[in-house]
């Protein structure tokens, strides 16, 4: 049982706290949550689970924002966890992005949703699509109305379908003039190269995501080609275990609407679709910087939004850096961005130039980190195959639809 809420921004701040029980947590486990932070960095920042004098703690840092939740007696520290990342996603889903601002900007919504997703400390109503037919999502005619009448209340005087069917994330007999679902494969590529170019680390993150318009109660089976290369997999609740666990098919009753059916980790990657290659040549106060970009491995569709950043040392006084396809700029933290865009065919993007170094500092000692962003339409690159998708309960054969898209995650080259 969860006692206490608080999100809290990047400096500390609470910008919202939500008392759930007839115990009130004090503010000042903030205050020791935060000097803990402080003081021990990132280290802590990755624990979940925290145990503070008084209480225990969890913890889910999203975009900027930290997601504390407070209890003192015993409960499975899954489900705290699980319940706050649930929370971060309803409110991206809501506000369309995460950050300090629209929290503040849209407090009452968010006081709203967690008055709804929350009962007394227990989980109640957390699927996003229920959510919305209780309490309506921000929108620029909502707020006149506010300012117009003085109600500020988003909450739905109607009771949500969902709540009379036996289905809890489902309403009630939806109806469509067209039915269809369509399915997208969602990945990110997390990989760390060294200097050499070779590959310390690679692996895929990816999510199954719904889009589902049918009638009814449809029952929906979706297999794959090869589910064996899956790891650490995690099911939306509608998800039924057993055939997944026998034969490796996803069983389910769909949501009315978008939904994340599933997510997955795929291990042990031996390539990337891109490489970087910098090179640093120091010498009498100035460094030459080279950094090429390629193709390593073609996924067969065009690479785009290609853009590699890195983080210029403090001891550099001045930059000049050209390139021969996209745009350089030196934003003022000192950030180098270098965008290119799609993938040309007909030649290497190359960028090079000179970093002045100061004064009394022949040679440049701390080498930057690059990161780089790219996105692949209609591939997966964990070679996940979608095998086929079965519905049945309806009387006509509804459209289905597939896409495919990966993009960088953490995309790091050490130089």
């Amino acid at each position: 049982m969860l006692q206490c809420i608080f999100l809290l921004s990047d400096s500390g701040e609470i910008m919202l706290e939500k008392q759930l029980t007839g115990h009130r947590v004090d503010r000042s486990i903030c205050a020791w949550f935060w000097e803990q932070s402080v003081s021990q960095g990132d280290s802590f920042k990755l624990q979940p689970v925290i145990a503070s004098p008084t209480h225990y703690l969890f913890q889910v840092v999203r975009d900027g924002i930290t997601f504390l939740a407070c209890t003192q007696v015993e409960m499975p520290p899954l489900m705290g966890i699980e319940f706050l990342c649930r929370v971060a996603d309803v409110l991206t889903d809501y506000l369309g992005e995460l950050n300090e601002d629209l929290v503040k900007d849209n407090f009452v919504i968010v006081y709203e949703l967690l008055d709804e997703m929350i009962d007394n400390g227990f989980p109640l109503t957390t699927e996003p699509n229920i959510l919305r037919e209780i309490i309506a999502p921000p929108n620029l005619v909502s707020k006149v109305l506010s300012v117009v009448t003085g109600n500020s209340s988003n909450v739905s005087d109607t009771i949500p379908g969902a709540i009379a069917s036996h289905v809890p994330w489902r309403s009630t007999d939806p109806k469509y003039a067209k039915n269809e679902v369509n399915v997208e494969l969602v990945e990110e590529m997390d990989a760390i190269l060294n200097r050499d170019g070779h590959l310390v680390k690679c692996e895929i993150y990816g999510e199954i995501q719904v889009n589902s318009h049918l009638s009814g109660l449809p029952d929906l089976t979706l297999s794959f080609a090869n589910p064996s290369i899956l790891d650490d997999v995690r099911f939306h609740p509608c998800v039924r275990f057993r055939p997944w666990e026998s034969h490796q098919i996803l069983s389910f009753v769909p949501p009315d609407g978008q939904f994340k059916l599933m997510s997955y980790r795929v291990r042990k990657l031996k390539n990337t679709p891109v490489y970087v290659k910098p090179q640093f040549t120091s010498d009498a106060g100035t460094c030459r910087v080279s950094v090429l970009v390629g193709i390593r491995h073609d996924p067969g569709k065009p690479i785009d939004s290609i853009d590699v950043q890195f983080q210029l040392p403090s001891c550099v006084l001045s930059v000049d850096l050209t390139s021969n396809y996209g745009t350089v700029n030196i934003l003022s933290n000192k950030m180098c961005s270098w965008t290119i865009g799609k993938m040309p065919k007909d030649k290497t993007p190359s960028m090079s130039g000179t970093l002045t170094l100061e004064t009394g500092l022949q040679q440049l000692h701390i080498f930057p980190t690059f990161q780089v962003r790219f996105k692949i339409m209609g591939v997966v690159l964990s070679g996940l195959q979608v095998d086929k998708l079965d519905v049945k309960n309806l009387p006509n054969h509804p459209y289905k639809g597939f896409r495919a898209l990966t993009r960088a995650g953490k995309f790091e080259v050490r130089s």
